[in-house]
Order: C-alpha cells, then structure tokens, then sequence
C-alpha cells in the first residue's frame, strides 16, 4: 500500500478524537483534551502496515491542525514524542 493513497481524516471535536488513515482499518492517532492542551495519547497502525509512513501522516496532520487552531501537544504516546524530538520545528507546540 502506498501512503501517498491514504488520506487522513479527523473524527471527533476538539475535546477529543481520532486522526484516522482512510483505507487503513485500525490506523490512528487518539488524542484527549487536557488543559488546553491535546493529549496524543496513543498511535496504532496494524502489523500489515507498519513501515509505510502510516503513522507520520497521522501526526503530521495533528501538527498541522495544531497550527491553525492554536492548540499544544502532549505527546504521551512514544512515537509522538520521537517525533517532535526528530522535528525540532514544532518545539512551540509541545505542551
């Protein structure tokens, strides 16, 4: 499967919710409101998909939303926080 195909869409409102890979049963990024901030609480990705860029989509469009709506990050989960240590850039949106 190529990530270039999978679209990524937001289930939920801003208290909580899903970033979830379209084509991609099981695929997603959960996050709850805590604070004013969202709380990435967790990213799963089925077995069959890992290692295609699944999971970077999924935070990136966290991140982009972060940006526009004016909101932080506490990234709980373990991936989330390798990410943000991999992209010095978003600093301004950890929590």
């Amino acid at each position: 499967m190529e990530t270039a195909k999978i679209e990524i869409e937001r289930v939920g409102g801003s208290e909580q919710g899903e970033y979830r890979a379209r084509d991609a049963e099981g695929a997603e990024v959960g996050k709850v409101l805590r604070g004013g901030a969202r709380d990435a609480e967790h990213t799963l990705v089925p077995a069959r998909m890992r290692g295609q860029g699944v999971a970077a989509k999924l935070v990136a469009a966290l991140i982009a939303d972060a940006r526009s709506e004016n909101f932080t990050i506490i990234p709980s989960c373990s991936y989330v926080a390798a990410q943000f240590d991999r992209h010095p850039e978003w600093a301004d949106l950890r929590a």
